[in-house]
């Protein structure tokens, strides 16, 4: 059992039923009374966030979480998303809701890891840097601008990122999944 003293984001437990994950939390001491903290939980299956407070000592369940590795094999045309499981080799279907964000950076052949709830994933946690080719830029004009300055452009994924004006249709620039932000080019 969780005391509210382990409360952090990111944590996962289980309330009601389902597993929740701490989206936000803050501790409160009031100068009068007793200390509380309120939280803000996602449902990791509905995704819906609802806002809870405890007082200081209540105890929360850990969710029982499962993890294992996944090998993305690739997108169908009606926009599921098909995983192979490394130790068993069942295969895995998601649809796009299950997969959330890591729809923009999911490369064929990729490990994740993914969360298990009772049998179902409940979430995919991606690599933290990904490289993917740029597929469509823009050529960046020299002396256009000071410093700074940054171009969108389309990845082979068919997200869209801010990169530099230097970067061109062809190369490969390394992403950080957490924050879907330009990192930096690369060799290949």
């Amino acid at each position: 059992m969780y005391d509210t003293s382990d409360i952090r984001k990111n944590l996962k437990v289980k309330i009601d039923g389902d597993p929740y994950i701490v989206v936000e939390f803050q501790f409160v001491k009031p100068g009068k009374g007793q200390a509380f903290t309120r939280t803000r939980f996602k449902n990791m299956i509905t995704g819906a966030v609802i806002d809870k407070t405890y007082k200081s000592g209540e105890k929360l369940e850990p969710a029982d979480l499962e993890e294992a590795s996944l090998q993305f094999q690739y997108r169908d045309a009606d926009g599921m998303f098909h995983f192979m499981n490394a130790q068993s080799y069942d295969q895995i279907e998601l649809n796009e809701d299950k997969v959330g964000d890591a729809a923009s950076f999911l490369i064929e052949n990729m490990q994740v890891t993914a969360l298990f709830f009772e049998g179902r994933v409940v979430g995919i946690n991606l690599p933290t840097f990904v490289e993917i080719e740029v597929i469509e830029a823009e050529p960046g004009v020299k002396g256009d601008t000071a410093t700074g300055a940054t171009k969108q452009v389309t990845l082979s994924t068919g997200a869209t990122v801010q990169v530099p004006l230097f970067i061109n249709q062809g190369e490969w620039i390394r992403i950080d999944t957490r924050t879907g932000q330009y990192v930096e080019r690369i060799k290949k």
